[in-house]
């Protein structure tokens, strides 16, 4: 929604004011239908306190998967294009949604196709779900590719709640294990450096040891937040950064364990992503290229930009793959074996459906087995300190 500044006249003389409209056409006739007649209107630029900060996607999944049913259902029961958007866009309550289907409306009312009002609204609507709707479009049965691409999205929805809810619980455990190891150097640990020192006899290793960690805590504090915010914004570079973010991506899927996680549920959205749009009928290297786009992984980015190429000179898309240690064999035969049959959207989605099976096998896995861990984990850090109080102290109670 955006901001107009106006000029103009009515019965009673000059009028001037500002109005919030989806677009400066709607803005007009809003003031016409209140019986002014605008002579100028500028739109005003946003500011930090009226801009809509988001970051990503400002539409959650879940509120975008729900508009994708309720518009296919209100076109296969006869409402147009043109009025569903206008009612999802009252219904909806996503905020980030309800403003661009306002604008959707409005540049449906001038005579715009859905596909090119969508694709103005990146952040919300993306390449893919663009291009099949271009597709919908053209073969005349958008309301299956809708009902297609919110099945793809719920699916997509779900792999990604797996592998965050397999990170999410060591991360947390990691944060609160910090936190508590500080809290105890910090305020727990001085407090009998007093009764250490008045202590004669020499003090154990582990003792010596937390009282070091102690003071380097209390003096250099300073220092530890500072390397966070290095480990932060260093984070931030190497996401953004197109080569570091490349290696970034090939240490992931190298490290022991979760790497294993994190290639299939990539190869998976690959898939995923892939059959729905060959299904769709989007020509199968332009299919590709919105591939490259969406897998959000770099070193598999990588080579289907080389299977793309390998297309486009006559060749099989699997030839890349199969080089490449990031494609097992299976992925490489069922595609070579619907290239062969002339069914690769069939096999493009098996391969989805496995390694969706597989992410969700092997989330459930680590999360068994990270759980008591992270435990063990926890109460042997915090016992340590524990003990390099009490050592001490049982020292002291000998001598009495």
């Amino acid at each position: 929604m955006a901001r107009f500044k106006y000029s103009g006249r009515d019965r009673r003389g000059k009028k001037q004011g500002t109005m919030n409209a989806a677009s400066r056409r709607e803005a007009m006739v809003k003031l016409k239908e209140q019986g002014i007649r605008v002579i100028e209107m500028t739109e005003v630029p946003e500011t930090l306190m009226t801009k809509d900060l988001s970051f990503g996607n400002p539409v959650k999944l879940q509120h975008f998967v729900i508009y994708l049913r309720q518009f296919a259902t209100l076109l296969k029961a006869g409402v147009t294009v043109v009025d569903a958007t206008a009612i999802l866009a009252v219904q909806t309550e996503s905020k980030g949604l309800k403003k661009a289907l306002l604008a959707v409306e409005q540049e449906l009312r001038e005579g715009n196709p859905y596909s090119d009002s969508v694709s103005k609204h990146k952040k919300i609507f993306d390449s893919m779900f663009t291009n099949m709707v271009r597709a919908g479009e053209i073969s005349g049965n958008i309301d299956e590719t809708l009902e297609r691409m919110a099945e793809h999205y719920e699916k997509q929805h779900f792999t990604r709640q797996k592998i965050k809810s397999a990170l999410t619980y060591p991360i947390v455990i990691g944060i609160i294990a910090i936190a508590v190891v500080i809290f105890l150097l910090v305020a727990v640990v001085p407090t009998f450096v007093k009764m250490f020192d008045d202590l004669e006899a020499e003090l154990p290793a582990i003792t010596k040891f937390v009282l070091s960690a102690s003071n380097f805590v209390q003096s250099f504090w300073w220092l530890l937040a500072l390397i966070l915010i290095l480990m932060v914004v260093l984070f931030t570079y190497l996401k953004r950064n197109k080569k570091a973010k490349y290696y970034f991506d090939y240490i992931l899927l190298k490290i022991p364990v979760f790497g294993k996680m994190l290639q299939k549920a990539a190869l998976a959205r690959m898939m995923r992503t892939l059959s729905s749009l060959f299904s769709s009928s989007v020509p199968i290297l332009q299919a590709m290229a919105i591939v490259e786009k969406v897998v959000e992984n770099d070193v598999i980015a990588k080579v289907i930009n080389e299977s793309r190429n390998s297309l486009e000179k006559g060749r099989s898309m699997a030839e890349p793959m199969k080089e490449h240690w990031a494609f097992p064999p299976l992925v490489t035969q069922m595609i070579t074996i619907g290239e062969s049959t002339g069914a690769l959207d069939v096999m493009l989605n098996k391969i989805a459906e496995f390694y969706e099976k597989e992410v969700e096998t092997a989330t459930d896995q680590l999360k068994s087995l990270i759980e008591p861990m992270m435990i063990v984990f926890l109460a042997g850090v915090v016992g340590i300190i524990v003990l390099a109080i009490m050592l001490p102290q049982f020292e002291m109670f000998k001598q009495f």
